[in-house]
């Protein structure tokens, strides 16, 4: 595949893209297509071109509770997005906390996804501490609950914990204000590795930075959510549906969250798309909402205002999460790495709408909010698995998204 007339981040004119056994093999002005007249070629219009973004932090809700999500349909929808690859957390019926859990999802999901998948590990407030010493290849890290969360997975014994720490190569913890502080601690006395989940208080960023400074090994991820939205956007209408753990701030914590990414605290950004059904959300409160396929659309709309640029964007949304947990060949333009590309419009400007979600949830906190872009292709190791076509149509191809692997 050869992707022509494209943007890139690091060159003043538009390059071309050879894409060949699934990697970049070659990126240059070069122009002579006719050597290959037998391949595909994609022109990309002078639009921008991207590494796909990586998604550390995915609920896709398989197995157990498929009815409001599912591997392929989350997949589809982070194809939509621009996504070419995502983390699925450990929180799914049966809770993935035994090797023999892991090995299950595993076979069940090969063949399911559109784009690339990973997987994290779950800790388990028995002590499954020798599962995680078996399996610390296999998987991302260790997903450890300190706050209550959808599934029983919260852990409170301080030495079962001080063990799975222990255990793990990288513990991503969902730990929510004091718990952040505890959290650290814990990372600190075990030497481990800590990934710490959506951030959403000031007061959290104030700790992550002082963890940083320290010389701890320590990252931070913020979600579209706790970025975009705050208490000020919650009303009698939508007071159910904008649930989550943890909960929606106020806006100064949304101006902390944004300048640390600006000045490199936060590492990160996942989505921690979390669907559930419209009907579940209004029926009773449900903690939880889908943001996949709009993460990197809301995100340009930063750098379309000068808050962030679109090298400070790939970093935050590709190439940090790949560095973070060790995924192979993914998360950079750059020859020799996989061809997982997203082509964007910077200039479609155009609406959200509910009639287009491609999730099984069917619906979207952002609603009506105007892009930043839109996605108008993504190519996976170099497969296009969407295009939005000329007639305004989302087009999806099956059948190569594959596990990732870790170094």
């Amino acid at each position: 595949m050869i992707i022509k007339n494209a943007k890139i981040i690091n060159s003043q004119k538009p390059v071309s893209i050879i894409i060949e056994n699934e990697k970049i093999k070659k990126i240059d002005l070069e122009n002579d297509f006719e050597k290959y007249k037998d391949n595909e070629i994609i022109d990309a219009n002078y639009n921008y071109v991207i590494a796909g973004i990586i998604d550390p932090h995915t609920h896709m809700r398989d197995p157990g509770l498929t009815h409001k999500e599912d591997f392929n349909s989350g997949s589809k929808a982070a194809a939509r997005g621009g996504i070419t690859t995502f983390l699925d957390m450990p929180n799914t019926i049966p809770n993935t906390i035994t090797k023999e859990n892991l090995i299950q999802k595993k076979s069940m999901m090969a063949g399911k996804s559109y784009v690339d998948y990973g997987f994290h590990f779950g800790g388990s407030k028995t002590d499954n501490s020798e599962d995680i010493k078996l399996i610390k290849n296999e998987a991302a890290s260790t997903k450890i609950f300190l706050n209550a969360s959808t599934g029983n997975m919260l852990i409170e014994d301080d030495k079962i914990l001080e063990k799975l720490f222990e255990a793990s190569k990288i513990v991503s913890v969902h730990a929510e204000d004091k718990m952040v502080d505890k959290a650290t601690k814990i990372a600190k006395r075990t030497g481990t590795t800590l990934y710490l989940c959506h951030l959403s208080l000031a007061s959290e960023i104030d700790l992550l930075k002082r963890a940083k400074d320290s010389g701890m090994k320590i990252y931070g991820e913020a979600t579209p959510h706790h970025l975009f939205l705050n208490t000020e956007n919650i009303n009698e209408k939508n007071k159910m549906l904008l649930r989550m753990k943890p909960e929606l701030k106020e806006k100064i914590d949304n101006e902390a969250l944004w300048k640390a990414i600006k000045d490199g605290t936060i590492d990160t950004i996942g989505t921690d798309h979390a669907p559930h059904l419209l009907k579940e959300k209004l029926e009773k409160l449900t903690f939880g909402i889908p943001s996949i396929e709009h993460s990197l659309e809301l995100m340009l709309k930063k750098v379309k205002d000068s808050t962030i640029d679109l090298k400070l964007l790939t970093k935050i949304m590709s190439e940090n999460s790949a560095k973070i947990f060790g995924i192979k060949n993914k998360g950079i333009l750059k020859e020799g790495y996989d061809g997982d590309l997203a082509i964007i419009d910077l200039n479609n400007e155009s609406e959200i709408r509910e009639e287009d979600i491609i999730t099984k949830a069917a619906w979207s906190p952002y609603i009506k909010f105007k892009r930043g872009g839109r996605v108008i292709m993504t190519i996976l190791r170099g497969n296009i698995v969407y295009k939005y076509d000329l007639n305004n149509e989302d087009i999806f191809y099956s059948g190569f998204g594959k596990e990732v692997f870790y170094y």
